[in-house]
């Protein structure tokens, strides 16, 4: 797979889906439906039908079979579904790429500084994560969203041999949501996603000050075909990274941290002690 060099954010919905959502309410409106109305018809949420003919939800068979029913059987909604691409529903637009990538890397590397990596996320975590930021999803994207996140963190199971490392700041560990229970469920999660052989968790202690690593949150990964790329995330976009050079530096950048931060065993006892005192 060929990676440009640079990737800026794409447009959040896939073309197809966007032109599929417009055939939907065009036909709707010509029914002289309300979304209200058509979503009793078609039996899902109005929120699900505002994403749909927004672009931003891969409709299923039954949401297209009643939605033909509701808007007279014309089989345009039958028709154009055929040429639908799903992409990567519940994932941000400029992560998809990457997300592509993950399945098939041979190694694979993150740093994070603000919040738990979402593979080593639980789901009141993830929700919480989600919940908070802006703009307010649906409830039927947020569904969306939750199950990619969940669903992502299979890979650490799935793929025994493929080693995961993970450089996490402790103050992410420490910054309290939710109430005690909560908290503890998700360094038991931690600690769960991270005991196996192939899955390596060190922190930086807080006391670790300055590093070579304080540009920001940095993935990195290694393809089938030996080609190393990188991945950094700020507001509202991403950048993949291919350049040998520049890539070069990140995996020098992310090896020098490693050395600086805790080992796997003091890592996993910090995480038991921040347990304790909650």
């Amino acid at each position: 797979m060929r990676v440009n060099e640079y990737v800026e954010r794409e447009p959040d919905p896939s073309g197809s889906l966007r032109t599929f959502g417009a055939v939907v309410q065009a036909l709707r409106e010509h029914a002289g439906l309300s979304r209200v109305e058509f979503a009793q018809r078609v039996r899902f949420s109005k929120h699900t039908v505002a994403s749909v003919e927004l672009g931003r939800r891969m409709p299923d068979d039954s949401f297209v079979e009643r939605g033909e029913e509701a808007t007279g059987n014309t089989g345009a909604l039958r028709k154009s579904s055929r040429h639908l691409a799903r992409g990567e529903v519940g994932l941000a637009a400029w992560f998809r790429r990457w997300a592509l990538l993950e399945r098939d890397a041979v190694s694979l590397c993150t740093y994070e500084c603000r919040v738990i990596p979402g593979l080593l996320q639980s789901e009141d975590y993830a929700r919480a994560v989600f919940e908070g930021s802006l703009p307010v999803a649906p409830d039927g994207q947020l569904e969306d969203f939750m199950a990619r996140r969940m669903g992502r963190q299979r890979m650490l199971f799935e793929r025994p041999a493929t080693p995961f490392s993970f450089i996490v700041e402790e103050h992410v560990f420490r910054r309290r949501f939710g109430g005690a229970e909560q908290m503890r469920e998700s360094l038991d999660h931690v600690l769960k996603l991270t005991a196996p052989r192939n899955v390596t968790l060190q922190i930086v202690p807080l006391e670790a000050g300055l590093h070579t690593c304080l540009d920001g949150p940095l993935q990195l990964l290694e393809t089938p075909q030996g080609q190393r790329l990188a991945y950094s995330e700020g507001q509202q976009n991403g950048r993949l990274i291919s350049d040998v050079k520049e890539v070069g530096l990140l995996y020098q950048r992310y090896d020098t941290l490693r050395s600086q931060a805790l080992n796997t065993k003091d890592s996993r006892g910090l995480l038991e002690r921040l347990r304790g005192e909650l």
